[in-house]
């Protein structure tokens, strides 16, 4: 059975539809948590800061102490069109309701693009894709999805890799944040994590004694998005022009490699040390 992308969350009623995830951070909220968004020259975009090497704290800091590959092209982005940029940080599954309730202009957060969202939010053209992937211990007999039936499971609320798992029809423990899973796992508290490909990559090569395991079969390939609030064509096409102009001159690849061989260890990708 092959599975469909990315994320489910909290419901129609709330939202129009769903409101999904990458993850929580030690850091509070950053203060424009408190802006309302501006037509004036600030682009305000949500995250969730618990997402490397996509979001995360610290790093460079390239917006309003933020790192990662979302980070940087939201700058861009911003700088394309004559603006600043700002980050608002805050729970995965919160940010399309900040986004309907016009607390944010748009949402960067490693955001799958799927039909049940977009009766949401509307979504630019992808900028990244990913699949999702199981991290098991080096010794672990996991070596397609499923093997990990009867086995304890752990996934981060409202990512892909939880669909996925439900999908399956495995029972899985969901966790507010990436690298709890992680410790869950390095623990011997779970079996296995399901996670986004290149988030995997930074835990296991932060983390000694923990391998990826892909099976294309069960996870297919998905495709990351900037949501704008539905009828916000004006900022969509904004971004969708700036998107396209960094896709054609390698911006994109450029700073996707640069974030995908950087450390970001430091940066709550370790899992090493107890929350």
């Amino acid at each position: 059975m092959k599975l469909v992308k990315k994320m489910a969350a909290l419901g129609l009623a709330a939202v129009m539809a769903l409101s999904m995830a990458a993850c929580g951070s030690k850091q509070e909220e950053s203060s424009s948590n408190e802006q309302t968004t501006t037509s004036g020259g600030t682009i305000v975009f949500g995250t969730n800061a618990e997402f490397p090497p996509f979001e995360y704290v610290g790093g460079e800091g390239v917006v309003d102490g933020f790192d990662g590959i979302d980070m940087a092209i939201a700058k861009k982005i911003a700088e394309d069109n004559g603006k600043t940029a700002s980050i608002n940080n805050m729970e995965f599954d919160s940010l399309l309701l900040a986004l309907q309730n016009g607390q944010i202009d748009a949402v960067i957060a490693g955001m799958t693009i799927t039909d049940e969202r977009k009766e949401a939010v509307d979504f630019s053209e992808p900028y990244y894709t990913a699949t999702q992937v199981m991290i098991v211990k080096d010794d672990s007999d996991i070596k397609k999805a499923s093997d990990m039936q009867d086995k304890k499971i752990a996934v981060v609320q409202g990512y892909t890799g939880e669909e996925c798992v439900k999908g399956l029809g495995y029972s899985y423990e969901a966790f507010k944040k990436g690298s709890e899973t992680i410790l869950e796992l390095m623990n011997g508290k779970c079996d296995v994590v399901v996670i986004d490909s290149a988030t995997a990559e930074k835990y296991v090569g932060d983390n000694e004694g923990i391998k990826i395991v892909d099976d294309p079969e069960a996870f297919e390939a998905e495709e990351y998005g900037i949501a704008v609030k539905k009828g916000n064509t004006e900022l969509l096409n904004q971004i969708n022009a700036s998107i396209s102009k960094m896709k054609s001159d390698g911006t994109i690849s450029s700073i996707s490699a640069q974030y995908l061989d950087a450390d970001t260890s430091s940066d709550d990708a370790s899992a090493t040390e107890a929350e």
